[in-house]
């Protein structure tokens, strides 16, 4: 993978995940608000109604970025390719400059279990995930990044850290990695690794995209909820995320709870500024 096949992204600067909540305030706004936004893939899967009207409006005006959170590149049973088809459907129809999804599994014998399920990190487990997110990247045509997950236990099996796996699947996949920042945070935490560490282990040349988002602290662990606020130290390791990495497009996620456009709109600028002092190439983005 060349070293510059990401870097032609980073003007896009920090985006805003796209919420229904929001999107009559981002159109009705008289100029655009961020310099992109993400969209929750699932949702735009059909084939008309408000969401395909929502899709053309806002594509209108913004870059549009699928994100998905049910193929489950992970799963022994392989990807559902009608999916995979709708997928490549929306990419298209929204040139999109490219698509994202998760480390992780969730389905099995037929069953599907509507959660991103932590993988074992051994090194057939990155030859099956591999062998998916190449059969992903062929069917999509377009470029393909794949984001460690939040999680709250570990396998016995695991044989290798979570960042050497990640960054060993995208290394066998050929793909790139969209590093959730607040997911680093909060696994660290709940298993006791050092988050610093684990950024220094992922590949910066193939760091795609990063994200953002909110977590509670519930009795003796932290749980990934994207409800609140940033919180601190999350905002911290995203500075030193930025140091390592450069200019990286970020999306702000809020999905439960979610507050007014300008609450939403207020964590962007927060994003922003932190980077105007570290990567002023992302910061100056709109």
């Amino acid at each position: 993978m060349s070293a510059n096949r990401w870097n032609r992204h980073a003007a896009l600067g920090v985006g805003l995940g796209l919420r229904a909540a929001h999107v009559e305030a981002i159109l009705a706004a008289p100029a655009p608000v961020v310099p992109f936004f993400e969209l929750l893939a699932e949702n735009f899967l059909g084939e008309g109604g408000r969401p395909r009207d929502t899709l053309a409006r806002v594509g209108a005006v913004y870059p549009l970025v699928p994100h998905g959170v049910s193929l489950y590149v992970g799963s022994a049973d392989g990807v559902d390719r009608a999916h995979l088809r709708r997928l490549r459907a929306l990419a298209d129809r929204v040139d999109a400059p490219w698509v994202t999804e998760h480390l992780c599994w969730g389905a099995a014998g037929g069953r599907t279990s509507h959660e991103l399920l932590p993988l074992p990190f051994t090194p057939a487990v990155v030859r099956l995930c591999a062998e998916a997110i190449r059969e992903v990247q062929d069917t999509l045509g377009r470029p393909f990044a794949i984001e460690n997950v939040s999680s709250y236990l570990a396998w016995r099996e695991s044989t290798m850290t979570e960042a050497d796996f990640v960054a060993e699947v995208a290394e066998a996949a050929d793909c790139g990695i969209l590093l959730d920042v607040n997911n680093v945070y909060v696994s660290a935490v709940d298993h006791g690794f050092d988050p610093r560490a684990y950024l220094a282990r992922i590949p910066a040349e193939r760091v795609a995209q990063l994200h953002l988002a909110g977590h509670v602290a519930e009795e003796g662990y932290l749980l990934d909820t994207h409800d609140q606020p940033v919180a601190e130290p999350v905002w911290a390791l995203y500075a030193e995320a930025l140091a390592r990495l450069g200019p990286t497009p970020t999306i702000v996620e809020w999905d439960g709870d979610v507050p007014p456009l300008a609450v939403a709109l207020a964590e962007v600028e927060r994003a922003r500024a932190i980077a105007a002092a570290v990567s002023p190439e992302v910061a100056g983005a709109r």
